[in-house]
C-alpha cells in the first residue's frame, strides 16, 4: 500500500532534517577613504553568489570626507560594532578591509580580543604611504610627497587619517616623534599597551595581503605587504624590516606560524580591488570557509 500525502510531507521533514546546510561564517566588510558601503556592493554580491545566505555587515560610518577624521577616532566608532559582532557569532568571523579600511580594522584587532578567522587586508598601505598619489594630489595641490611631511608631523597635521599614517623614510625621527598612530600601532614608539596590542594582532588564525604592481595609490604598493621604503626608497620587504626582525606587533609570530598569505596580483587598479571577481575568486574566497 502507497504512502498518503501527509505521510510523503513527514518522510520529506525527516530527511531535511539530517540534510547538512552549509553554514558560513559572519564576514565583516570595510570600506575605503572617501567611500561608502555601497563601494563594496560588489564584493558582498561575490560573497552571497559564492555562500548564499552568508551573513554580510558592511560597516557604516566615517563615510566620505568624514574618513579624514583621525585614525584612533574611526577605530574607537568601529572597534564598538565589531566586537558586538564578535559576540553575536563565538565560533568566529571573517574581516574583509580595503585601503585605509584595512589599517582601521588592523586598529581593531590590535585593541581588543577578537574571534577572526581571515583578516583579508585588501590592498591597504599597512606599512603607511608615501607618494604623490591622486588622492594627495587633490587634497593637497601645493604640496609634493617631499615636502608634505612639514604639514602631516604637526599637531594639526595628525588630525588627518592620512597623515597618521604617512611614512617619511627621509624624515624617521620626526615620523616616530609625531607619528599618533602608525608609528604606536607598530610598537616602534613608546606604547603601555603594546603587548596587548601585540597578543591581539597575533591571535588572527589567517592574515591575508592582497596587493599589486599597477594599483597606483598605495605607496609603494609593497606596504599592502608590510614592505616598505628605506632612506633611498629602495623596498625593503616584510622579513627584513624591523618590525618583523623584532616581532613588535606579532607579524613575525603570525609567520612562523603559517599563518601570513600574500597575493601579488599585476593588472588591477587601487580602485577596482573590491569589484574584481578575479582577485575575489583567487584570494579572498579561499579564506571565507
Amino acid at each position: 500500500m502507497g504512502l498518503s500525502a501527509a505521510q510523503w510531507l513527514k518522510l520529506a521533514a525527516l530527511f531535511v532534517t539530517f540534510v547538512e546546510v552549509p553554514s558560513y561564517r559572519h564576514v565583516i566588510l570595510m570600506h575605503g577613504i572617501f567611500a561608502t558601503t555601497t563601494e563594496l556592493d560588489h564584493l558582498n554580491g561575490f560573497i552571497q553568489q559564492a555562500h548564499p545566505g552568508t551573513n554580510v555587515t558592511i560597516l557604516n560610518g566615517f563615510n566620505g570626507a568624514f574618513s579624514l577624521r583621525p585614525m584612533w577616532e574611526q577605530i574607537d566608532y568601529f572597534k564598538e560594532r565589531m566586537k558586538k559582532i564578535f559576540q553575536q557569532n563565538p565560533d568566529g568571523v571573517h574581516v574583509v578591509c580595503f585601503s585605509q579600511g584595512g589599517l582601521i580594522c588592523r586598529g581593531v584587532l590590535s585593541t581588543i580580543k577578537h574571534n577572526v578567522i581571515s583578516f583579508v587586508s585588501l590592498s591597504s598601505p599597512q606599512a603607511g604611504q608615501y607618494g604623490d598619489s591622486n588622492y594627495l594630489k587633490y587634497l593637497f595641490p601645493q604640496y609634493l610627497k617631499k615636502n608634505i611631511y612639514r604639514l602631516f608631523y604637526t599637531q594639526t597635521g595628525q588630525e588627518l587619517s592620512i597623515a597618521n599614517y604617512w611614512n617619511d623614510p627621509h624624515h624617521q625621527p620626526l615620523y616616530l616623534k609625531e607619528s599618533q598612530f602608525l608609528a604606536i600601532l607598530n610598537n616602534q614608539t613608546f606604547n603601555p599597551r603594546s603587548q596587548e596590542f601585540k597578543e591581539n594582532f597575533s591571535s588572527l588564525k589567517n592574515l591575508v595581503l592582497i596587493g599589486g604592481p599597477n594599483d597606483g595609490v598605495i605607496t609603494p604598493w609593497q606596504s599592502s605587504h608590510f614592505a616598505f621604503y628605506n632612506e633611498n626608497e629602495t623596498v625593503v620587504e616584510m622579513k627584513n624590516q624591523p618590525w618583523y626582525i623584532h616581532d613588535w606587533f606579532g607579524l613575525k609570530t603570525l609567520d612562523q606560524r603559517g599563518a601570513i598569505h600574500k597575493y601579488e596580483i599585476p593588472g588591477v587598479e587601487h580602485v577596482h580591488w573590491h569589484s574584481n571577481k578575479t582577485v575575489f575568486e583567487c584570494c579572498i574566497l579561499p579564506w571565507l570557509s
